[in-house]
């Protein structure tokens, strides 16, 4: 990195670095070493979006209690390894490529992989290849799920700071409890069009992505690729824009899949509406229609209220209902679900 673009990183995000490279050399000097932590990705036809963090992990210390949960600060307490050069093994090739500041890991690489969840594997400073996943978009496929997490399919009351510092780093991640009837809508989604990719689209941290993982999992949520963001301040703020964040990633995917008409999935509660509406005023060919789950009124009471964004879509279905099963009775309506 230069001196001048150096000095336009903001002193933030300096002072944060610094912090962690101190983090790094204590941990190193006691016996840890780095890993890499994969992310499911997706593909095309030719091409693979690897995603992943590389990681110095603290032991966990086994429970005396088997089956408890992991409280949420322990997804925040790793220490990300900046500037790590980590090694991609796929299609039969190794590609090397160089982690970001914050340790994170999203590059595309050229690969030719068969439709479905495909495997290939990750390492860094040469040990053990950890085993990724992948889920390659058939050419031909003309459907996909777009869909927020934060009160779309966990309830989370975002953005109340103390609210979502509570979920985010005390709440056991079992005490989580799902938006009733989403993982039911999703799952049929996935029944009716079984080549269509899933992506799970948040402002969420990096940090959460295993927990996230697992509590998808558990209450049978479809696998899907994750698109978060990385936790703290950027080159010129003191944080990054969640907006910004996702309406890059939509614009991202409609370039990536032009014959592609995604269904939006998000609520209410924060800016879903918003960003559907200016992506889809951008990209109207691929929309295949928007919904929205209205929070309950004590969830918009923490959430701060409900976000409000008018939206032009008469040839775009857009509907709304407070669960997952008033959804599907919606786009049943519509004919973007079998409403049997």
């Amino acid at each position: 990195m230069s001196p001048a673009s150096a000095a336009k990183i903001h002193w933030f995000a300096r002072l944060e670095h610094r912090f962690h490279v101190w983090r790094e050399r204590r941990a190193r000097r006691r016996g840890r070493s780095a890993t890499v932590v994969p992310f499911p990705g997706y593909a095309g036809t030719g091409w693979v979006r690897v995603v992943g963090r590389v990681l110095i992990v603290p032991p966990l210390k086994r429970s005396r209690t088997e089956g408890a949960g992991v409280r949420g600060w322990r997804s925040f307490v790793s220490i990300p390894v900046s500037f790590a050069s980590v090694q991609i093994h796929i299609g039969g090739r190794t590609h090397d490529v160089v982690a970001d500041r914050g340790g994170v890991v999203d590059t595309v690489i050229a690969a030719d992989l068969e439709p479905g969840w495909q495997t290939f594997t990750m390492s860094v400073e040469g040990l053990e290849p950890v085993e990724a996943t992948v889920f390659v978009v058939a050419d031909g496929e003309h459907f996909g799920v777009v869909c927020d997490v934060d009160d779309t399919v966990m309830v989370t009351a975002l953005p109340r700071p103390f609210i979502a510092a509570w979920n985010s780093f005390v709440v056991d991640e079992h005490a989580r409890t799902p938006v009733p009837g989403m993982a039911v809508l999703l799952e049929q989604l996935r029944r009716d069009h079984p080549g269509a990719p899933v992506v799970y689209l948040s402002t969420g941290a990096w940090n959460i992505a295993p927990t996230l993982r697992r509590f998808l999992s558990r209450n049978l949520f479809p696998a899907g690729a994750m698109l978060l963001t990385d936790w703290g301040p950027t080159h010129d703020r003191w944080f990054r824009s969640g907006r910004e964040h996702k309406l890059s990633n939509l614009r991202r995917l409609a370039e990536q899949f032009p014959e592609v008409r995604w269904l939006l999935i998000g609520d209410d509660g924060q800016h879903d509406e918003a960003i559907y509406s200016q992506f889809l005023s951008e990209h109207p060919g691929s929309v295949a229609g928007v919904a929205i789950r209205r929070l309950l009124p004590a969830e918009a009471v923490l959430a701060g209220g409900r976000a409000s964004a008018e939206h032009i879509a008469e040839d775009v279905p857009w509907v709304s209902a407070e669960d997952g099963a008033g959804l599907r009775d919606r786009l049943g309506e519509v004919g973007l679900i079998d409403p049997s």
